[in-house]
């Protein structure tokens, strides 16, 4: 049995508007909810995806820094960064960076599971995070829809 893709005018009449959505990362394991959230931004559970179409939806994050992270990875778990320079490499343990920058450990853990091609930077762009809940008052207008991650 062969899959369906649509091609041409065909895909271009089949994409429909993006929506929005909201995810409560409150007590949420990390790969879990970056998985959910990388599928939504992609738009595999649209009847119109189109592999080469950018055809995602919204994604607004809130309530990043209650994040959860499973077994010993709070410890374990290192963010690596390189400036280019000799000796430039710069290793931050997840503890840190869960207390300082949650928004941004979402965010790799996200944008390492979009697929890596021309498409990748204008599905990122598609992503918000937020610390806390008030963050989703700005997003008040587009009328998110909440999504249930895991349980």
């Amino acid at each position: 049995m062969r899959t369906y893709v649509a091609k041409g005018e065909e895909a271009e009449a089949l994409k429909v508007g993006a929506n929005w959505f909201v995810v409560d990362a409150t007590d949420q394991v990390l790969g879990r909810l970056a998985s959910k959230v990388a599928r939504i931004l992609i738009g595999k559970d649209k009847a119109s995806y189109t592999p080469y179409l950018d055809s995602g939806d919204h994604v607004v994050v809130i309530n990043a820094d209650k994040i959860r992270m499973t077994g010993n990875k709070v410890e374990q778990k290192i963010y690596y960064s390189h400036s280019g320079y000799p000796g430039g490499l710069k290793a931050v343990p997840a503890k840190r960076v869960r207390e300082t920058k949650p928004d941004w450990m979402i965010r790799e853990a996200v944008l390492g599971m979009l697929p890596k091609n021309k498409l990748r930077a204008r599905r990122a762009k598609k992503l918000r995070i937020y610390r806390d809940a008030a963050g989703l008052a700005r997003h008040a207008g587009q009328k998110p829809q909440a999504v249930a991650v895991g349980a």
